[in-house]
C-alpha cells in the first residue's frame, strides 16, 4: 500500500479505504529482532557472574530479585498474605498525601475489618518491569496517527525511552524491559545501568516489529508469575529458552508494572478472565500508557463494527481493548493514562513516577479462606487522626479484589 504524502487529506482517504477493504499489505518480517548490539558494547552480567579481567564489575542485584521460576501454566496464585499497595491523594487538588502511618489506614475484606500485618512507607526503592507492545498492529496505529511523518514504533518508544532515561535512579531502583508481539521477549534483566538502558532503547529503535499478533494476556502472565520464554536478548545467551521468575517473587521492594499498549489481544493462550485473575491476585499495581488513541479518533468511525477478514480490528474490538486496560489498572490499584499527542507524555510520566514513589504497602492475612471466590478489598484512611475516615475528601487508589485459593 502506498501512502500519499502530497496531501494529508488524500493520505487519510487512502488509509481508511485500505483498512475497510483489506488491502493493507503486511510489512516484511524483521530478522534482527533478537540480535544483541554489536561491537564492544558490554553485555549485562547476571548475579554472581565474574567479569573479564580489567572490566568494571557491575553492582550485583539484590538477592530478592532472583528466585526459582513458577510453573508456566499456572493461572492462579495461592497465598495467605494479601498485599495492598495504596496511594492517597486529595480529590480536588490532586495533591498526594505523604507521611501517613499504619494507624491512619484501615483494611476491609467483604466489609469485615482486617488486621494490617505488614506496613511500609513510600521511601522504599522501586522495582519496575516495563512491558511494551512491539507488533505490526502497534506500528500501523502509530504510523497512521502521525500521518506517515514518523516511524509507527515511535508512539510506543517515546514514553518508554523517556521513562527509562529520566525516572530510574541508581543505585536503588531497578527496571526490566519486556517487549511483546506473538510472545513476550525479555530485552534486559533487572538493571539500573544507564549504558544498559541505552542499549535497550537503541535495540528497539534499530529494529522493526516482526509479527502482527499482539498477545497482551500472555505477556502479563509471563511478567507477573513467570514461566519459560525466550532468553534475554541483550545477554546473547547460547540457550534459546530460559526459565523466569515472575514479579510476584520479588519481596521487600516496591514493585510495579508499567504497560505501554493499545490493549489489543489477538490470540493469547489464556483468555481475558485468566489474565484478569492473575492481575488481581498478583498484588502489583499496573500503570498503563494507552496508545492508538490518535488512530481511533481519526479513523475509528470509518471502521466496520466487527473485525475484518484480514484481521483488522473493528470498532467494537478497539472499544473492548480500551476497557480492558481500564480494568487492569483499576483492579490492581494502578492508573490508566491514554494519550493522543506527544506533548502529553511528560505529564503522564511525571504522574506515574509520583504515584510510584508514594505507594504505601499494606498487607493482611485473610486466614484459612479457601472458597475459590473473589473477595472485595476496601482501604479507608484517616488523614488527620481524628478517628473519622476521610474517604469522601481523599482518593484511595488500591487494588479492589483478590481471589482466594480453592480447596
Amino acid at each position: 500500500m502506498k501512502y500519499l504524502k502530497s496531501s494529508h487529506q488524500l493520505f487519510a482517504i487512502s488509509l481508511v479505504a485500505a483498512l475497510l477493504f483489506g488491502s493493507f499489505a503486511p510489512l516484511a518480517l524483521s530478522q534482527s529482532r533478537r540480535q544483541p548490539p554489536g561491537g564492544d558494547q558490554k553485555k549485562n552480567k547476571r548475579p554472581g557472574e565474574t567479569p573479564p579481567p580489567g572490566e568494571k564489575q557491575e553492582e550485583p542485584l539484590p538477592p530478592d530479585l532472583t528466585g526459582k521460576p513458577q510453573e508456566a501454566d499456572k493461572v492462579t496464585i495461592s497465598t495467605q498474605i494479601v498485599n495492598v499497595d495504596t496511594v492517597v491523594y486529595h480529590k480536588k487538588s490532586g495533591q498526594i498525601v505523604t507521611g501517613l502511618k499504619k494507624g491512619n489506614f484501615a483494611l476491609f475484606s467483604d466489609g469485615a475489618p482486617q488486621v494490617i500485618t505488614n506496613f511500609s512507607t513510600p521511601e522504599a526503592p522501586i522495582t519496575v518491569v516495563m512491558v511494551l507492545e512491539y507488533s505490526k498492529w502497534s506500528e500501523m496505529f502509530g504510523y497512521a496517527a502521525s500521518g506517515g511523518f514518523d516511524p509507527g514504533t515511535y508512539e510506543v518508544l517515546r514514553p518508554a525511552a523517556m521513562f527509562l532515561s529520566q525516572f530510574i535512579k541508581p543505585p536503588d531502583d531497578f527496571v526490566s524491559v519486556v517487549a511483546y508481539d506473538m510472545r513476550p521477549t525479555p530485552l534486559t534483566d533487572f538493571t539500573n545501568d544507564p549504558r544498559r538502558i541505552n542499549e535497550v532503547v537503541n535495540l528497539l529503535l534499530r529494529n522493526t516489529p516482526a509479527f502482527r499478533e499482539s498477545n497482551l494476556f500472555d505477556a502479563l502472565k509471563f511478567v507477573l508469575i513467570g514461566g519459560r520464554g525466550d532468553s534475554v536478548v541483550l545477554e546473547d545467551s547460547k540457550s534459546e529458552k530460559s526459565d523466569y521468575s515472575g514479579l510476584v517473587t520479588v519481596q521487600g521492594r516496591r514493585r510495579a508494572l508499567i504497560l505501554i499498549s493499545s490493549g489489543l489481544d489477538t490470540f493469547s493462550k489464556i483468555n481475558y478472565g485468566d489474565a484478569r485473575k492473575i492481575a488481581q491476585n498478583a498484588g502489583i499495581p499496573i500503570y498503563i500508557i494507552g496508545t492508538g488513541n490518535m488512530f481511533n479518533k481519526k479513523y475509528g468511525d470509518y471502521l466496520p463494527p466487527t473485525d475484518g477478514l484480514t484481521g483488522m480490528p473493528g470498532r467494537l474490538t478497539l472499544i473492548q481493548a480500551d476497557n480492558t486496560l481500564k480494568t487492569f489498572a483499576k483492579e490492581t490499584g494502578g492508573a490508566y493514562f491514554p494519550y493522543t499527542f506527544e506533548g502529553e507524555i511528560p505529564n503522564i510520566l511525571n504522574s506515574i513516577n509520583g504515584l510510584l514513589r508514594s505507594q504505601y504497602s499494606l498487607a493482611f492475612n485473610p486466614g484459612d479462606v479457601r472458597d475459590g471466590k473473589q473477595h472485595k478489598i476496601k482501604v479507608s484512611v484517616d488523614v488527620n487522626g481524628d478517628g473519622v475516615y476521610d474517604d469522601k475528601e481523599y482518593v484511595i487508589q488500591a487494588r479492589s479484589v483478590y481471589n482466594a485459593p480453592k480447596g
